[in-house]
């Protein structure tokens, strides 16, 4: 057997460790067992952390070898399914690790098991397994059985096999105050950063945007009801959480979905997927073909009021549903020339289909997977997570962005709800302390806006008449500031009514800029607004090794747009998480750099491309803070226009809550208009 890989422990392994005791497994663990067949990872977890759960190196080492005889004794490959039941018949007994799955034979009045890799249809179960485990009936469970060959028992109909005891692999016991109580101590950071290991991927290669989208594939197992959508480029993932690491889930890959299969049969009245599992997601979804037209018709239903006909009565079901699917053009040219739902099958792209749609997750922003995202350290045992996020689903959250803020009139009561479902599923997912800041809690509404967002902008493409409210916004109770929440992807140029309204409705709309006097500390826990920016760099790209141009532009875009605006203050050497990094790296990047000679350079750029009069409207000062230098550039307004200067080109950018976006022409001359009137 192959030995343990050793690994250094971080601070965030010894504190998973310490607070979880028995819980957290190394993700790397399950690359290294060797199985030889394709085994839900959960399944593999279950046996990691019965016998790896530990930060020992021997520990771990002898949990693997007991993991590996495990597998080789119990878990069977489908070529070696005839081997397996000779030696079931020459032992009489044998426990087995199998993909068992349940149906009911109306002509005997009998229920059969069948064994996935075992090869066999016909073998007896006990009604009371049965009713236990309903999901049995339902697509199967990976389950720990005891097996028996009783060849006396069934002589007529030869079929000897008997599974005498069965247990789904699942967490034998689970607390949801002993998982609150764990999370009290981690930072919300370091608590995101331990989710995104438990799903296998390593947190230091991604920004804090791409680990919230990641957890965003969780939000349907913690949350009852919550419809997702993501495309995006194959090879990023989408599909992994849902096919491997929660036994709640349940996986649909192509082909033909029928009422049946979903919902109920009328026939025998047997329950399907939707009322049995808590997430259903359909992979390939471009690739589904409906049995007839009813299924879009009973789904959109059953989106909308969380129930679906049976016989005459309605049945409530809270299972979750997911659409995952490929993208056959970049984001931009769909946004440019279509919409984004167009690699949708035919019968999903209803407007009044896609309307019950509450999120969707921009797969195009998620990396294609490589060795280097994936963790080598310690998360959640997968089917432990699952556990957690299954008892989540008890609770709501869904009113509490209503004690800081207030969403915009834009928003219809679809749009509400789906952004609270966001929202809720995001505290429960990182929060189930129910400890958060209002910071936190701003993130995961301008998360859960632009979300619901993306999808309002294609139904406005689809059906202009009937979506044309897009310009989503919340307010703060306390300041009555109203802040609009923009989607990446779409074009760069503000819409002007936006602008313009802003103008008009007058100083009081506008989140004051903070004085020049407050604190670095003050700055960065208010975090970015209207009125305050983070870089990272001016100069230094750290990902190329270089010096890079579009550093300086994204600087001079910001400090322009505030002095269009109502001023602001510019940090340089924070990230946009606020999290502080230095410039050293810039001084670094500039001859005999330091303090001064970074001033001046800032300067001079300001000059060369904004003008002297315009550089006058910024004073640069330093302060260190954490061990690393950061540069402070106040900003004043301009009683003047200012624009970029490059060439014969000259652009005005405006900064619009906690955006700076470039005028086109008929806007620029408007708002020049509203903003300097005289």
């Amino acid at each position: 057997m192959e030995a343990a890989t050793t690994i250094s422990m971080d601070e965030l392994d010894r504190l998973a460790n310490d607070a979880f005791a028995g819980r957290v497994v190394r993700k790397d663990l399950v690359r290294q067992v060797k199985v030889g067949a394709n085994v839900p990872v959960y399944v593999l977890e279950f046996l990691l952390g019965k016998y790896c759960a530990s930060d020992d190196p021997a520990a771990i080492a002898t949990g693997l070898q007991v993991v590996n005889e495990t597998l080789a004794e119990n878990f069977i490959r489908p070529d070696e399914a005839e081997k397996s039941k000779a030696r079931l018949k020459r032992q009489g007994e044998h426990r087995l690790i199998d993909k068992v799955s349940v149906r009911l034979l109306a002509s005997e009045d009998k229920y059969w098991a069948e064994l996935a890799n075992f090869g066999d249809k016909f073998v007896h179960v006990p009604e009371d397994v049965v009713y236990r485990y309903e999901r049995l009936l339902q697509g199967g469970v990976w389950s720990q059985l005891d097996l028996l060959y009783n060849a006396e028992e069934d002589e007529a109909h030869k079929r000897p096999f008997y599974i005498r005891g069965l247990k789904p692999i699942q967490v034998a016991a689970f607390s949801i105050d002993e998982y609150a109580g764990g999370r009290e101590r981690f930072s919300r950071d370091d608590w995101l950063d331990l989710i995104v290991r438990s799903i296998g991927l390593e947190p230091g290669e991604f920004d804090l945007r791409r680990k919230l989208l990641y957890v965003t594939r969780l939000i349907p197992m913690a949350e009852r009801n919550y419809n997702l959508v993501e495309l995006g480029p194959w090879g990023t993932g989408k599909s992994f959480v849902y096919r491997e690491t929660s036994p709640n889930a349940i996986l649909i890959s192509g082909g033909k979905t029928t009422v049946a299969q979903l919902f109920v049969h009328m026939g025998t009245g047997k329950i399907g997927m939707i009322g049995t599992w808590d997430t259903v997601a359909f992979d390939e979804v471009a690739g589904i073909e409906f049995s007839d037209s009813t299924v879009v018709q009973i789904l959109k239903d059953y989106m909308e009021s969380g129930s679906f006909a049976r016989g005459k009565e309605e049945m409530p079901a809270e299972a979750s549903l997911v659409f995952l699917g490929n993208t056959s053009k970049p984001a931009q040219e769909l946004v440019r020339a279509g919409h984004l739902f167009a690699d949708l099958p035919k019968a999903m792209i209803d407007p009044a289909f896609l309307d019950r749609i509450h999120f969707y997750l921009p797969g195009w922003e998620t990396p294609k997977m490589e060795h280097r995202f994936f963790t080598g350290h310690y998360g959640f045992v997968s089917d432990y997570l699952a556990e957690a996020l299954r008892e989540l689903r008890r609770r709501s959250y869904v009113g509490v962005l209503d004690t800081e803020f207030a969403l915009g009139d834009h928003l219809s009561a679809r749009d509400e709800r789906a952004v609270r479902k966001t929202v809720s599923g995001l505290l429960k997912i990182l929060h189930p302390d129910e400890q958060w800041t209002r910071s936190e809690l701003r993130e995961y509404v301008e998360f859960g806006i632009e979300g619901r967002r993306r999808v309002k902008e294609q139904l406005k493409k689809l059906a202009p008449h009937d979506y044309s409210k897009t310009a989503f916004s919340y307010t703060e109770r306390d300041t009555g500031h109203e802040v609009w929440v923009e989607v990446p992807e779409q074009p760069e140029e503000a819409p002007v009514e936006q602008v313009i309204e802003a103008e008009q409705a007058g100083p009081q709309r506008e989140e004051p800029t903070p004085p020049a006097a407050a604190t670095m500390s003050e700055v960065i826990a208010a975090g970015e607004s209207s009125s305050v920016e983070f870089k990272q760099s001016a100069r230094w790209n750290e990902q190329k090794g270089d010096k890079d141009p579009a550093l300086e532009l994204a600087v001079l875009k910001t400090v322009a747009g505030f002095m269009n605006a109502h001023g602001g203050i510019l940090l340089i050497g924070v990230s946009d998480g606020g999290k502080i990094v230095g410039v050293e790296p810039d001084f670094q990047a500039i001859a005999r750099g330091g303090r001064d000679r970074y001033e001046n350079w800032l300067t001079t750029l300001f000059e060369t491309s904004l003008g002297k009069p315009a550089a006058a409207h910024t004073s640069i000062s330093f302060e260190e803070h954490d061990g690393h230098e950061v540069c402070r550039v106040y900003v004043e307004p301009s009683r003047n226009p200012v624009y970029i200067t490059k060439g014969n080109s000259a652009d005005l950018y405006v900064r619009i809550n906690n955006s700076t976006r470039l005028l086109n022409t008929a806007d620029a001359v408007e708002y020049i208009a509203a903003h300097w009137r005289r």
